[in-house]
């Protein structure tokens, strides 16, 4: 195995990077995973950082698996790239099943693959699930009962999709309280567990223990001043919108891919249906569409929170990204010589310390 990122980025330590004599990295092999609410920059921040390091990015967001829905999905285009590859993207068409089990399986093909080119993977992305997945392990639950899914689903239209929620706070108060009313498809999922096994999904969840632990990783979270991320996030919609976001949910929808889909239903194309559908008014489809952005950034940052071992960055309000990428490989030099965030000269903050208000 010849000297790879290890070599180029600690030039006095001549041993490959899955070989690497750090007591962190000795004996599982490392991973640098960067989390963080939407329209914080991880996207630009990843480019600069796997350009120095050498390496690509592996995406871990559950919306940019679907083909052709870019806009919306908020992907780097080509050029913004800057030739660096992306995996883990335009997986499956937008009416196609998709599921944590399934990135993580996917994930990890990818992983041992840029381990054998002694190469640093570089997991990124805002979807707190697959992250968990890769670093802790996956409950995969019964397989799917497409009958009683399609069962609650009828009933989700019919009486809306409170009234599924209201159901699961019945017989699984935890992941009620954990997920939010019009989140049908995990809403979908936990009754489903819990009319397959009798119990649940909480108590199934708490048994696995996600304790798993196959990778050494340094896992990095960028945060911003709730104002700063505020207004990111309103000038994210402008520009999708700038870029065509509505023609191209009325191609989707042309293409009969319908509003009921998982896909349909994410940010961006669930407003731009519902004011091609006469529901309301084009200023009140941006409305809602920054209200509903800037509440999932919440529900990210308070996922995030509860993840242990994230070394948190505040990114000022006029720094580069590249200047970020800077300091959070300097973050790596310091993982990869020993204990994470040791010697690196980078001051972070632990997981407790994410600002409060950035989550109420």
């Amino acid at each position: 195995m010849s000297d790879g990122f290890t070599s180029r980025i600690l030039p006095s330590v001549a041993s490959p990077i899955t070989h690497h004599p750090s007591p962190i990295t000795v004996n599982r092999p490392p991973l640098l995973v960067i989390v963080g609410p939407t329209a914080v920059g991880k996207s630009q921040v990843a480019v600069h950082l796997a350009r120095a390091l050498g390496t690509e990015v592996l995406t871990a967001d559950s919306r940019q698996v679907y083909r052709g829905m870019d806009i919306g999905m908020d992907k780097p285009t080509p050029e913004e790239r800057q030739g660096v590859p992306h995996r883990l993207i335009d997986l499956v068409g937008p009416d196609e099943p998709f599921n944590v089990g399934e990135h993580r399986r996917r994930a990890l093909v990818e992983i041992e693959r840029l381990h054998r080119a002694d190469l640093l993977p570089l997991v990124v992305g805002g979807t707190g699930l697959y992250v968990r997945a890769l670093l802790r392990g996956l409950c995969e639950g019964p397989q799917a009962d497409w009958s009683f899914r399609r069962q609650l689903e009828g009933e989700a239209r019919e009486q809306g999709p409170d009234s599924l929620h209201r159901r699961l706070a019945c017989v699984d108060p935890v992941s009620a309280a954990r997920l939010h009313p019009r989140d049908l498809v995990k809403i979908v999922r936990a009754l489903e567990v819990q009319h397959l096994l009798g119990r649940p999904l909480s108590e199934v969840h708490r048994g696995h223990g996600f304790a798993e632990a196959p990778f050494s990783p340094l896992v990095i979270g960028l945060i911003r001043d709730r104002e700063a991320l505020y207004r990111r996030v309103n000038e994210r919609v402008d520009a999708q919108l700038a870029k065509g976001l509505l023609e191209e949910t009325r191609r989707l929808l042309a293409q009969g891919y319908g509003r009921q889909l998982g896909s349909m239903k994410g940010l961006g194309y669930r407003q731009m249906a519902g004011y091609l559908a006469g529901e309301y008014d084009f200023q009140e489809a941006v409305r809602r569409l920054k209200r509903d952005t800037r509440h999932f950034a919440k529900r990210q940052l308070t996922w995030f929170r509860k993840e242990p071992a994230i070394e948190w960055l505040l990114v000022e309000e006029h720094e580069t990204s590249a200047s970020v990428a800077a300091r959070i490989e300097g973050l790596v030099r310091g993982f990869l010589s020993g204990p994470a965030g040791k010697n690196s000269g980078i001051p972070v903050a632990s997981g407790a310390a994410v600002p409060a208000a950035l989550t109420r």
